[in-house]
């Protein structure tokens, strides 16, 4: 690809004009002196830029079968792990009718740029299998966290009661098929259990303070905060933090635990929005999800630029577009600790949005980094790469 402008290396350096050279899976090359040989294909690129392809954090795609039914309902009545009426859809659905939403759910995060995206995969080892179909012939790379359906009470966690040697057997079994366990939070486990998970060699994950009245009966039952609980089984990241107090910001710091934040699914579900100026502040590592697709769309764009402006909004305080726009790549490829996603540079794998300078919404383009993160759609992406191979549109 050459005469093109790209978002360069870490930390997103702006290059006006250079070449890009594409081997195999990842980038072979880039530089403004990069020649051509007469065995390649040659495509001139000017007023395109090269941004790496966006990383969905954190996603539920399972329930892409239930999009805005309850909208009018409290979060506990709609996404509670155990009696939640998400829970109860997803039990009385066909199989194939949840791959079928699944999959038209990756296409579209495929149009939308998102070349990797983070699944909390409810349903145990049959609900991992399920979207391994539904993914099976197309090229977004998603990454799963899989989860047994179990869930202990208020008595067993104040008891401190461990997790059964069958459900161990069943842990195990599961973890062998996917990429790590995506756990539904702390209220809902022991002391012990979450001691349990903290020993799975894979990635883990957790929500946390999601709510106020999370928070509260976290306090209630066991005295701890829950982002103190969840810290318990170690996680590599935690999910929504958006009532953490500073304590916990700087508990989570302290123990390398990153956290993803999904602003729009939040205010979807009128739980407020995380304090994003006190989580930069402390230099904690931040990436952002979509969430539900039952009640938000797994659309990247309007999450970075919600972000960007509901933070500003509620605190008065600017965020650099430029550090939004990490948080959905480079970030989160920090989370999964795999340096060869998020960011473009030689050796990388060659995951990668072409977005067009000269498209309506963005021309003339002064700033791109706020170009993209408030005004960019699917609109303005003339391909997308995934791997080396165009997954959408065409340069």
């Amino acid at each position: 690809m050459k005469n093109v402008s790209v978002l360069y290396g870490r930390d997103l350096d702006f290059v006006n004009h250079t070449n890009v050279r594409v081997s195999g899976q990842v980038f072979g090359g880039i530089a403004s002196n990069l020649k051509s040989n007469p065995k390649e294909q040659t495509h001139d690129c000017e007023g395109l830029l090269l941004i790496p392809g966006l990383i969905n954090a954190h996603t539920h795609v399972g329930d892409s079968i239930a999009k805005d039914i309850g909208i009018e309902y409290e979060a506990e009545d709609k996404i509670n792990p155990i009696g939640g009426f998400k829970q109860k859809i997803l039990r009385n659905s066909a199989s194939l009718h949840i791959e079928s939403f699944i999959r038209n759910s990756c296409l579209s995060m495929i149009k939308k740029g998102v070349t990797t995206f983070i699944d909390f995969r409810e349903g145990g080892e049959m609900g991992i299998v399920l979207l391994k179909n539904a993914t099976s012939d197309l090229p977004i790379r998603s990454v799963i966290l899989g989860r047994i359906e179990y869930y202990q009470d208020i008595n067993s966690i104040k008891k401190n009661i461990c997790l059964p040697e069958s459900k161990k057997r069943e842990l195990n079994g599961l973890i062998q098929n996917c990429d790590g366990i995506g756990i539904s939070g702390p209220n809902e486990y022991s002391d012990c259990t979450l001691n349990y998970y903290s020993k799975i060699k894979k990635i883990h994950a957790i929500h946390s303070a999601e709510s106020d009245e999370s928070c509260r009966i976290s306090e209630r039952v066991t005295g701890k905060t829950e982002t103190q609980r969840s810290l318990f089984s170690k996680p590599n990241f935690l999910v929504h933090m958006t009532h953490a107090s500073k304590k916990d910001l700087l508990l989570a710091k302290s123990n390398s635990a990153s956290i993803v934040v999904c602003p729009r699914a939040n205010a979807a579900l009128a739980e407020g929005i995380p304090d994003m100026n006190l989580i930069i502040r402390l230099g904690c590592n931040v990436a952002i999800g979509t969430d539900n697709v039952m009640i938000n769309s797994p659309d990247m764009f309007r999450e970075m630029d919600y972000l960007w402006k509901v933070s500003m909004g509620m605190k008065k305080k600017r965020l650099s577009p430029k550090l939004i726009l990490k948080m959905a790549t480079v970030n989160a490829s920090r989370i999964l600790k795999n340096k060869r996603i998020g960011s473009i540079q030689s050796s990388n794998l060659a995951d990668c949005v072409l977005i067009d300078k000269h498209a309506i919404d963005l021309e003339p383009m002064h700033n791109p980094y706020a170009s993209i993160v408030h005004r960019a759609s699917e609109s303005v992406i003339r391909a997308v790469m995934i791997g080396g191979k165009i997954a959408f549109g065409k340069i």
